[in-house]
């Protein structure tokens, strides 16, 4: 005896298409049913708007840091070159005393173009000069010449 009794998944006629349908819902890229969340398509040229937005901030940011950090190399490397020229003018100065670490000195170029390092001030020269101010330096524990002041800083 056959039996013609149909199961009722077999009886069962699905009028949507196959290929509208799946056994998994959760991999659709839809909600597919009303109490689903709610799924929104992304904005793909908003979103590498965005982030091309903060990447260009963010490397604005670094590349301000190395110039200003640059800036700060140049302007120590200037400072040093100044220290280089006037202790050159020093050591070729005529000097009629033994420097001591940490007292101030006045270097003056005289009309000839050789150095002299004073310990008498511009201001107390008065208003006649015997030479050209050039700086005020003091000597440094290491045998080096700080800058106090130079020509330029100052009105004479």
């Amino acid at each position: 005896m056959e039996n013609n009794i149909e199961s009722p998944k077999e009886s069962f006629f699905n009028p949507i298409s196959e290929d509208k349908i799946t056994d998994k819902p959760s991999l659709l890229p839809y909600a597919h049913h009303v109490g689903s969340a709610i799924i929104r398509p992304m904005d793909k040229g908003r979103n590498k708007g965005n982030a091309m937005k903060a990447m260009y901030q963010q490397t604005g940011n670094q590349l301000q840091q190395i110039k200003e950090q640059v800036e700060t190399l140049i302007k120590q490397a200037q400072v040093i070159h100044e220290r280089i020229s006037i202790s050159e003018m020093i050591y070729k100065a005529d000097v009629g005393v033994k420097p001591i670490v940490g007292e101030v000195y006045f270097l003056y170029e005289k009309s000839n173009s050789t150095y002299v390092l004073s310990m008498v001030s511009p201001e107390e020269w008065g208003k006649s000069l015997p030479y050209s101010f050039v700086a005020e330096v003091n000597l440094l524990a290491d045998h080096t010449w700080n800058i106090v002041r130079q020509v330029s800083q100052i009105d004479l």
